[in-house]
């Protein structure tokens, strides 16, 4: 599929040309690499020639900005599809795919009145757009709070022994407490187990012989339990803290583990719901964006078209995916194609900022173009 394609009109000079045919064969002669489709715009609603001016104006402003919700989309696609691991799904409008719907265009009248002010089309395109975005970042953020949440819990049950979560890594018989006696976890850097083995029964009074037992090792800590009377606790955290030794605080309790082990059971299935459900919208937002973006290229063109070539409206609108190569020669075939008179005046280097941006192209050209970008 071709990412990046032209739209041009080029002015019909007598209503009995065969235009068409003569693109068609000049294309097919010298490009041949070139696709080549017909673009058909409808007949429009004309209006003034200062509310076409002014609709102009806004025409780049607002292409560039359904233009970026259409890439926005796709991106955010492209970022579940590889999230969840699916295979890449060619994206569509209603079913069609979308550079065969750009190839085959057909207006919405139902959708888009021809008979409605051009002006007033832009703005419910606009709006229409505005208004999917504004749901994508209400979707996004709640689906991204999800993913903080998870990523919060992984972090503290992934990070190294001084900080994690220890609730997965102790058992109910490692703790014992009672009326006298408290089991302390201690954490011991990898290079000082020996020292804390021949050291912890000394570190302070009432501690019970061999009752240190190694629970978990990680690359930098070890973790260890140890027993002692409750009346001696804080002397000897704080003559573990002397030796380097840290003693974390935790209290062994089933229903709290319980119900941490059901609010991350939650959110992964929260986080995999809204995910589904995201993609989902997205891949129906994207066809509703990409179908009014082809529907508001088309009132571009036909804007461009009325105040470049004049009344009545009189111009052929093709797409074109030319390769890098081919460039040069289908710009030279398509300027051969309009009138001579003009030709010499829009390729005049000093008045490209006059008309020649009207198609909203950096280059001058005898004829209406400007670039689709599908990606």
């Amino acid at each position: 599929m071709a990412t990046r394609y032209w739209l041009v009109s080029l002015p019909v000079q007598s209503p009995g040309s065969s235009l068409w045919s003569r693109l068609q064969e000049s294309i097919s002669k010298h490009s041949f690499d070139t696709p080549l489709y017909r673009f058909n715009v409808p007949n429009l609603r004309v209006g003034t020639l200062d509310s076409l001016l002014a609709l102009s104006d806004d025409l780049f402003k607002s292409n560039s900005f359904i233009e970026g919700v259409s890439h926005k989309i796709r991106r955010q696609i492209e970022e579940l599809e590889r999230i969840s691991g699916v295979e890449t799904t060619a994206l569509t409008v209603d079913g069609v795919p979308v550079d065969s719907y750009l190839t085959k265009f057909s207006w919405d009248e139902a959708k888009y009145p021809t008979m409605s002010p051009l002006r007033e089309i832009v703005d419910s395109i606009h709006v229409q757009v505005a208004k999917i975005e504004d749901d994508l970042k209400v979707r996004v953020a709640e689906y991204n709070n999800v993913r903080s949440q998870l990523n919060t819990i992984n972090r503290k049950q992934s990070g190294s022994l001084a900080v994690r979560d220890l609730s997965n890594l102790v058992k109910p018989e490692d703790i014992i407490t009672s009326e006298h006696l408290v089991t302390l976890l201690a954490v011991v850097p990898k290079y000082s187990q020996k020292d804390w083995l021949s050291s912890y029964e000394t570190l302070t009074t009432f501690v019970v012989p061999r009752s240190s037992k190694l629970l978990y090792e990680d690359n930098e800590y070890a973790l260890y339990t140890v027993t002692l009377f409750h009346r001696v606790a804080d002397n000897f955290k704080t003559s573990a803290r002397e030796k380097g030794f840290q003693i974390r605080e935790f209290e062994y309790n089933p229903e709290t583990q319980e119900s941490r082990k059901r609010e991350l059971e939650k959110l992964m299935q929260d986080q995999d719901t809204l995910r589904s459900s995201l993609l989902q919208w997205c891949y129906t937002s994207y066809g509703e964006v990409f179908s009014s973006w082809m529907h508001f290229c088309a009132v571009r063109i036909f804007t461009e078209s009325i105040l470049r070539y004049g009344l009545p409206p009189s111009f052929l609108s093709v797409v074109l995916s030319p390769s890098g190569k081919s460039e040069k020669k289908v710009r030279s075939i398509l300027e051969g194609l309009c009138d001579t008179a003009n030709s010499t005046y829009w390729k005049t280097d000093d008045e490209v900022g006059g008309m020649g941006g009207l198609g909203g192209d950096a280059d001058a050209h005898p004829y209406v173009c400007f670039t689709i970008n599908l990606i």
